[in-house]
């Protein structure tokens, strides 16, 4: 039996799924856990990697793996191949005001016609402005820049400081994919190419970046355990990787509730908005992928639960009970600041409270709906860039909540489709090792778990739009 591995190197944990390359069938999985912090140094995410690779029974009679990864991590390395400081993620917003620089000196519109993006905190050019304001000595360290993914492939092929791999720090072995890099802030995915002079505006000089790699390319073999035959293929981000892993296609919109919340699709032509709503990244395989992402999702879930003093069931009875729209009372659920609408420093406000409405089942409604409206917000944005949207995957632990499903269909007024539990970032990456071993894309089918029909209910997301034109107008 020939076998494939892919990796999920996530925020919270690092998962590896290995599969049958003829059927897909998962073999077996492996899990360890990351560090929590919007900071992290890349070490504990190698010593997990080995730890899952573990975990999963090792690597024996895996032909090919592959590594998806969080997206836009400020991986910093110098010459000698040493973390130069810890990575800052995604999540870590300290970054804000280096993203208002950045569009204040280039323009929102020049910046999306160069690279698809409008610069926000989580992307990797506005970390690194950052750290060329804040940290100016580490600055001048940085020899080569990297995201999550790119640090771990390297490393799994052999590559790192001189003191803790066998082949040593050549920066310029370090690889990448379209999808993260898409997601650096100085890459086109229109042109394939790198914008030096805005990697350079960010840092504060040129530096070494990852070879962009094409889908069904390799990045080499597995060479951390010795030279290996096990061939490494290009690896992406996670939102790409869940893509693949989904099989996602023509008409479907992914909607994740994880951490943080996305919404994307893949198109065939590139997406470009000036407003920043919409994120033009590449995804995995050769087309676009449009993405709306929030910083709360499940989390406001968490929130709801810790409040009302019941677990995830209790929850969703509660949140069942009452009717569409939570008798008026609303959530605008920006807990940890927020990233689409780009409002770092918001909180969370809870709204249209009173003596009747004042419920435990009201309450518990309106986080899910806060939750859900935001990410439909996103949904509207991408269809209104051409996208013909059929039906929502529903993907997440949080998909699985029985209020969030029947919610879902009345807030975004279509069909809802929730695959069975999987790690589908992971499951992308073993599309990815295959595509890259054999050198065609594998076709394996995606079960659903759940279908749930349409049931709008648009004072719902009335009431949502009036709350938050309310608190920001």
């Amino acid at each position: 039996m020939t076998l494939v591995a892919g990796v999920d190197s996530s925020t919270q944990s690092c998962k590896v799924v290995v599969r049958d390359l003829e059927t897909g069938d998962v073999v077996r999985v492996g899990r360890a856990s990351h560090p929590d912090g919007t900071e992290v140094h890349p070490n504990h995410w190698w010593t997990a990697l080995l730890a899952a690779i573990d975990d999963a029974g090792g690597l024996g009679e895996v032909a090919a793996i592959s590594v998806g990864g969080q997206q836009h991590g400020m991986v910093a390395l110098d010459a000698d191949g040493n973390v130069v400081r810890e990575a800052l993620l995604w999540n870590d917003t300290r970054s804000a005001q280096a993203a208002r620089d950045l569009i204040a000196e280039f323009g929102a519109d020049e910046l999306v016609r160069r690279t698809g993006l409008v610069p926000v905190a989580s992307f990797t050019s506005t970390k690194l402005r950052w750290l060329r304001d804040a940290e100016p000595e580490n600055a001048a360290r940085v020899a080569a820049v990297a995201l999550p993914h790119d640090w771990l492939t390297w490393r799994l092929r052999g590559y790192g400081p001189a003191s803790a791999s066998p082949l040593g720090p050549k920066l310029d072995a370090l690889t990448t994919d379209r999808s993260d890099a898409s997601g650096t802030g100085y890459w086109s995915p229109a042109t394939g190419e790198y914008d030096r002079d805005l990697l350079a505006a960010a840092l504060g000089h040129d530096a070494v970046v990852p070879t962009v790699i094409a889908p069904d390319g390799r990045a080499g073999t597995v060479g951390y355990l010795g030279p290996t035959e096990i061939v490494v293929g290009p690896g992406a981000g996670d939102n790409a990787g869940s893509g693949l892993g989904l099989g996602a296609g023509e008409g479907d919109v992914v909607v994740s509730l994880g951490t943080s919340g996305t919404v994307f699709a893949v198109t065939a032509e590139p997406v470009t908005d000036a407003s920043g709503t919409i994120a033009g990244f590449a995804d995995a395989a050769g087309q676009f992928l449009p993405l709306v992402a929030t910083l709360n999702a499940a989390r406001v879930l968490d929130s709801a639960t810790r409040l009302l003093d019941v677990d995830f069931d209790g929850l969703a009875e509660l949140a069942l009970s009452a009717e569409p729209g939570a008798g008026g009372v609303v959530l605008v659920p920006y807990f940890e600041g927020e990233r689409t609408p780009n409002r770092p420093d918001a909180t969370a406000s809870l709204m249209g409270l009173t003596l009747a409405s004042s419920t435990r089942a009201n309450i518990a409604r309106a986080h899910v709906e806060g939750m859900l409206c935001g990410l439909a917000d996103g949904v509207d944005a991408v269809r209104a860039h051409g996208l013909d949207a059929k039906r929502i995957l529903l993907v997440g632990g949080a998909a699985f909540n029985p209020a969030v499903g029947k919610s879902a269909a009345q807030v975004f007024g279509l069909p809802i489709d929730i695959p069975k539990p999987g790690e589908y970032v992971a499951m992308g990456a073993t599309v990815q090792a295959a595509w890259s071993l054999v050198g065609s894309r594998p076709d394996w089918s995606v079960e659903m778990d759940t279908h749930i029909d349409p049931d709008p209910q648009p004072h719902v997301r009335a009431q949502y739009a009036a709350a938050t034109d309310q608190l920001y107008s």
